[in-house]
């Protein structure tokens, strides 16, 4: 087992790597660092936008489910799980998960692949009370 500072500095490394385009070597530092904390969903979530970016989409799709799992309200991992799907051509299971994520975070570009008009409250619906 590595030190904690080691996986925080691998897993910074990961997501420079991964913004460097570079995601077999996002993936090479995260085996180890989820290796030493399986439970540790920010560097699931990571490795399974490294193995999308390297199409390795059963993979991604399996990593994306396991944070899915754990959060089922994370908006960001329903988004990325249905462009695995979709790329994978699975549009029909792919729409639910565009769905669910813009209904958790109406987000434009949630919204936008959910297939939704774009989310404005009606007037007086602002406030309900809270």
């Amino acid at each position: 087992m590595t030190s904690p500072e080691t996986n925080i500095i691998q897993f910074r490394a990961a997501e420079q790597l991964l913004d460097a385009r570079d995601p077999r070597g996002a993936v090479n530092l995260l085996d180890g660092v989820i290796e030493d904390h399986p439970e540790h969903t920010a560097a699931r979530l990571l490795r399974a936008r490294a193995y999308f970016l390297e199409a390795r989409l059963s993979s991604a799709e399996q990593e994306f489910q396991w944070v899915l799992e754990r959060e089922p309200d994370n908006a960001f991992a329903h988004f990325a799980l249905a462009r695995t799907l979709q790329r994978g051509s699975r549009a029909e299971e792919a729409r639910r998960h565009f769905k669910l994520a813009a209904a958790l975070d109406p987000r434009p570009d949630f919204v936008e692949a959910a297939g939704f008009e774009s989310y404005e409250p009606e007037p007086g619906t602002e406030d309900l009370g809270n």
